[in-house]
């Protein structure tokens, strides 16, 4: 007796220009995640006083960078809801029209003020594009695609973050500094006319009503977390009041948004899903992995630029190798997934990371330049085998029509823990530093000393202000720092390592066939009655 073979879950209109679609969410993907990247070229020009720059101060330049954090990193997970309610395709589009006006906006700025202004601006639209992206994806693609093509969305991720610096440096050489943002504007708009013409209208076809306290309680409570968390890593010092009180506000908002979901009967998050091991593993494991990676990021590139005296272009390539194996690893990921499981491939990638980061302790001020290749490569070898099956696990995990909500709980875990890596591996650098330096700078002048020890930077920045004296605080801040990053690298492959183990105990030793879980919310969501309309709804 045979079995009928199940129909096509996504119309054949569609199935047909799927990968067409797929390139246009690179694209839209690309110019969010590079924007952050290339900023950190053009932080220095910035600084230098009019006409060059705008003579932004330190704080400026800091809440150029913070202001579209918090917008972005707040405004994930409702993003992510509303295009589930009213149209991922509209959530897209809005979000790339707002992401390209606040981009001109920013290039033309006439002040530090503005500019952080119109980057939140950014944030904003960033917040309303990011999910949408994810969710189109689960959505024009069959189960058995999936996988490749959430593949290809992770390594895009990792070439943004790379080729941002690149991109900078390149503009920053030949251009003004607006032209950091102005460059966006274009992308967005080939990207939106490409949306407009090949990507389908999808939705939740039973979302239920809204549920403002909800939605209000989230943004209050993440928007407090990051903020108490970026201001403890500027402190150094996450007992000042200026940081924990808004992250306690934050805690105690988050907290009370679970207690209100789990009572009310139509809330934003089925904070349910959270009791299924493979969904919080994995989003535990989003934000272990961006905990890590973006604090080497963060000592990385003071690394290869003030220690190793390599211009910002220069560092930009040196990056590259980290995104090119995300890049050639990522889509093929699935391959190794079916054939050892999400649990053993997820676990072995970090501990690819732990091994990069253990590297790093042996780097020192005259290491030979190709071990920092061999360890990008390593690390972006790790990544490639991390983000694309866990993410198919959250994905996976959740009713297909709750795509939306699934990208944006993957995309706040990531934020918040790529923020708390900088934050809190931030400032054991920054501390360990200034502990390193404590003999150096008592030699200082009163009124030099505090101000040189806040940093490398600050510290370089004296040693030329005070001409051929200041030589001698070259060799000893190089050490310091250095000595300093092992001790972050350290600290990051022992959470990665953990993280490693959370992978290997709770991940699933088997891939999953993605689109919806085991149980009564997956069943709902093959009926045949929805499954058509959650995909398309203008096909």
């Amino acid at each position: 007796m045979t079995t009928a073979a199940a129909p096509p879950r996504v119309p054949e209109a569609i199935h047909r220009r799927r990968w067409a679609i797929l390139c246009t969410l690179v694209l839209a993907l690309l110019v969010v995640v590079l924007d952050n990247s290339i900023l950190n070229v053009a932080m220095k020009t910035i600084a230098t006083p009019a006409p060059v720059g705008l003579g932004a101060s330190q704080s400026d330049l800091e809440w150029s960078i913070n202001s579209y954090t918090l917008v972005f990193a707040g405004l994930l997970f409702t993003s992510g809801l509303l295009g589930d309610r009213f149209g991922r395709k509209r959530a897209l589009l809005g979000g790339m029209v707002v992401f390209g006006i606040a981009s001109l906006l920013s290039a033309l700025a006439a002040s530090p003020g503005e500019l952080i202004g119109y980057r939140a601006l950014m944030g904003v639209g960033a917040a309303l594009a990011m999910p949408a992206t994810l969710a189109i994806i689960m959505n024009v693609f069959e189960r058995s695609e999936q996988p490749k093509a959430i593949g290809i969305w992770a390594g895009a991720v990792g070439l943004a973050i790379a080729i941002g610096p690149i991109t900078g440096g390149l503009l920053i050489e030949h251009f003004w500094w607006g032209s950091v943002f102005l460059i966006n504007v274009p992308i967005v708009i080939v990207a939106v006319i490409a949306m407009v013409v090949l990507v389908p209208e999808s939705k939740d076809p039973s979302p239920g009503k809204l549920d403002p306290i909800g939605v209000l309680l989230s943004i209050i409570g993440l928007v407090a977390l990051i903020y108490g968390i970026i201001k403890g890593g500027e402190l150094a010092d996450f007992t000042a009041a200026e940081a924990w009180v808004p992250t306690l506000i934050g805690v105690l908002a988050l907290a009370a948004f679970v207690w209100f979901e789990r009572r009310t009967r139509f809330p934003a998050l089925d904070v349910t899903w959270f009791r299924n091991k493979v969904f919080s593993a994995s989003v535990v494991v989003v934000g272990v992995v961006f905990f890590a990676l973006m604090g080497v990021s963060f000592f990385g590139v003071f690394y290869i630029q003030s220690v190793r005296g390599y211009s910002a272009l220069q560092a930009g390539l040196l990056m590259l190798p980290l995104a090119v194996a995300q890049l050639v690893f990522a889509p093929r990921a699935r391959l190794v997934v079916d054939r050892f499981g999400v649990a053993a491939t997820a676990a072995v990638g970090m501990l690819l990371i732990a091994v990069g980061f253990v590297g790093y302790t042996l780097l020192g001020v005259d290491t030979p330049i190709w071990v920092l290749i061999v360890l990008g490569l390593l690390m972006g070898t790790g990544m490639a085998h991390v983000m694309p099956p866990v993410t198919v696990a959250i994905m996976g995990s959740l009713p297909r029509e709750k795509a939306g909500a699934g990208s944006a709980v993957n995309n706040t875990f990531r934020q918040v823990g790529g923020s708390l890596g900088v934050a809190v591996l931030g400032a054991v650098l920054s501390t360990v530093y200034r502990d390193g330096m404590a003999d150096t700078l008592n030699q200082l002048p009163d009124d030099l000393r505090g101000k040189a020890g806040e940093s490398l930077e600050a510290t370089l920045a004296i040693a030329e202000r005070m001409g051929p004296k200041g030589a001698a605080l070259i060799g000893p801040a190089d050490d310091a720092f250095v000595s300093a990053m092992h001790v972050v690298a350290s600290l990051s492959a022992g959470i990665t390592v953990v993280g490693a183990l959370i992978a290997w105990f709770l991940l699933p030793r088997r891939s999953a066939a993605p689109g919806g879980p085991a149980g009564k919310a997956g069943k709902a969501a093959e009926r045949p009655d929805q499954s058509r309309e959650a995909v398309v709804a203008d096909a």
